[in-house]
Order: structure tokens, then C-alpha cells, then sequence
């Protein structure tokens, strides 16, 4: 198990895509959004956004990568959590996307071929700290989250269809409205596989 340390060494394995302008490190790394980025493609909605802010690294082979959150959502979908990606139009997200002060969205996108989708469950606006962790097995992945980070619920499981043997895997937070929002990673661990085999 690797932990990953939450201070300026986490730049000699981790790299910026879309670096944000503000962002800093108090015992967490804080990341202030910047407005109107996202991650989507396509489905529905009919744009294309990629310009979220995520912080990442590359990993080979299967494992479990794991990270904690607090978050302070200002506007409608705001989000932060999970990214793991090959490229702009294959990839998956876990994170929870704030809607109103009553209700916000625990959920995952994937991403095939540029084409999203997004499977939610209905979770309250006063959860403001999630564990999110995802496995590989393959092209198999399990996407689970936590409040405690030692109980741990299944979300779903999915599937990449591109070819790949490096991925890029790591944290990520955008605010797709015209305004931001400080997104607080606390902890960061890369592991061997959790996802046991039937």
C-alpha cells in the first residue's frame, strides 16, 4: 500500500491536466475550481467539455486507488473525486454532484468512445466527506464509496473498451456554472487489488 503524501513532493509522481489557477496544501491538497470546466461528452446534453482540473498519474496492471474528500459545493454540479482516463473520450468519474441544499448525486460516468453516461443515487446535501475507490481487473473496473473508509459499497462495475496497457488515474474537481468551489483531497493510496475474484 502506497500513501500518497499531501504536500508539494506529491508533484514527482503526479502531473496536472488543465492545472488550476488556485490551489494549496494544508495537511490536504485544496482546489479551488475554476467556472464552467467539466468532464462530458456527447450524451444528451450534446457538448463536450474537458477542461476539468485533475491531478494524475500512470499505473500499470491491476490495482485499487483510493481517496478521501471534503468538499464545500456553491452551485449546481459542483463535483469532485475520482478520474481515471486514457484520453478525452475514454474515461470514468466517481464523485458526488452537488444539486441543491437538500439533495446532491452520488454517482459515476463512463466514458467509451466518446460517448457518457452517468448512473446516480440520490444521496443528502449535508454529506460533505466521501471515500471513493476504484479497482482494475483488466479492462474491469469496480467503482465503490465509502463514509467511513473502512466499509465500502458497491456503485457498479464497468468497462473501458479501448485497448490500453498504461492508464492515468487520480483526483479530479470542476464547477460546469459560473462560479467555484474548494475541493479538499485529505488522502490519496494506490493498493493492490481489492476487487476479489469470485
Amino acid at each position: 500500500m502506497q500513501k500518497i503524501k499531501m504536500d508539494k513532493s506529491i508533484f514527482n509522481d503526479f502531473y496536472w491536466l488543465n492545472k488550476p489557477e488556485e490551489y494549496y496544501f494544508e495537511n490536504a491538497l485544496v482546489i479551488e475550481t475554476e467556472p464552467e470546466t467539466d468532464f462530458w461528452q456527447r450524451t444528451h446534453y450534446g457538448f463536450r467539455n474537458d477542461n476539468g482540473h485533475a491531478l494524475l498519474t500512470d499505473l500499470e496492471g491491476d490495482f485499487s486507488f483510493a481517496a478521501k474528500f471534503k468538499f464545500e459545493p456553491q452551485n449546481k454540479y459542483d463535483q469532485c473525486g475520482i478520474m481515471l482516463r486514457l484520453d478525452s473520450e475514454n474515461w470514468i468519474k466517481i464523485s458526488t454532484e452537488y444539486e441543491n441544499q437538500e439533495i446532491s448525486r452520488l454517482g459515476s460516468v463512463v466514458t467509451n468512445y466518446g460517448y457518457s453516461d452517468w448512473a446516480t443515487e440520490d444521496i443528502s446535501s449535508e454529506i460533505n466527506a466521501v471515500w471513493y475507490r476504484i479497482s482494475k481487473r483488466g479492462k474491469d473496473f469496480l467503482i465503490e464509496n465509502s463514509f467511513d473508509g473502512r466499509k465500502w459499497l458497491q456503485m457498479r462495475i464497468a468497462h473501458l473498451h479501448q485497448d490500453f496497457e498504461e492508464i492515468k488515474i487520480g483526483v479530479y474537481a470542476c464547477s460546469p456554472r459560473e462560479d467555484s468551489f474548494k475541493a479538499i483531497i485529505e488522502e490519496m493510496i494506490i493498493d493492490e487489488n481489492h476487487w476479489e475474484q469470485e
